[in-house]
């Protein structure tokens, strides 16, 4: 299914709607809206929004956040209605519509499925480059309050520059998600500064004083420096590329 399909059946399942109501508000044909569920057909951000607003969802989606971000975190599992289908017979002998029973679970819907989602647990999560300027965003999900343990104010993405640490497995323009880290960790890969350069390096604890800076380009390299002389940024804990 598409994300977008997976966001207009939700919330029409959240309002006990039938694909017939919603394809009338909407001014589509049932099957026309019926593909879209299904993820044969691709709809448009702008018809889906009008046809999400013509169900009642409210325009108060947080700035930031497209649509398509916001469909990305439909999970049907969690928030599909306790609600039985019931085929209905037609007089024409036409198809049997789905008509949704309410069960005894009588809890009401409360506000859309986005705004439920982006209040508590979702993080726009910056993208920065080289130089710590922004360039994008991620999405992440909020567990327990944290993002990979850490907290989510505290977490950022780092636009890998260069192919200096390639023998690691990490290449220019992955994206490495990083939680604090002001201090060595032991064979962790870092993002670290010292003199006007920063890098992501591999960390090697030489004593109490002293770390050892390992990269990879084409060849294995390291570099001995007193504690002092780097700045620790962060901690890798995620590595993502693009096929």
């Amino acid at each position: 299914m598409s994300r977008l399909g997976d966001l207009l059946l939700t919330e029409r399942l959240r309002r006990k709607m039938t694909l017939k109501q919603i394809a009338k508000l909407g001014g589509v044909s049932e099957s026309y809206l019926k593909d879209v569920e299904e993820g044969k057909r691709i709809i448009a951000d702008d018809q889906a929004r009008r046809i999400l607003k013509k169900m009642g969802m409210s325009e108060q989606n947080e700035p930031g956040f497209t649509l398509d971000d916001i469909a990305s975190t439909v999970d049907l599992q969690t928030v599909k209605p306790s609600v039985s289908p019931v085929p209905q017979k037609q007089p024409n002998h036409s198809e049997a519509v789905s008509v949704y029973h309410e069960q005894p679970d009588n809890t009401p819907v409360q506000g859309s499925i986005w705004l439920d989602a982006l209040t508590s647990v979702l993080k726009r999560v910056p993208v920065y480059n080289a130089v710590m300027q922004e360039v994008d965003h991620r999405l992440l999900p909020i567990l327990d309050g944290r993002i990979a343990g850490a907290s989510p104010e505290k977490v950022f993405y780092y636009l890998v520059p260069d192919d200096h640490m390639r023998g690691f497995r990490i290449l220019k323009g992955d994206l490495c998600l990083l939680v604090p880290a002001s201090s060595p960790v032991e064979g962790a890969v870092m993002l670290v500064q010292y003199g006007a350069h920063r890098h992501l390096r591999k960390i090697k604890k030489l004593d109490a004083l002293n770390v050892l800076l390992q990269g990879y380009d084409r060849e294995y390299s390291a570099e001995p420096y007193a504690l002092p002389d780097v700045t620790f940024q962060g901690r890798v804990v995620k590595v993502e590329f693009d096929l």
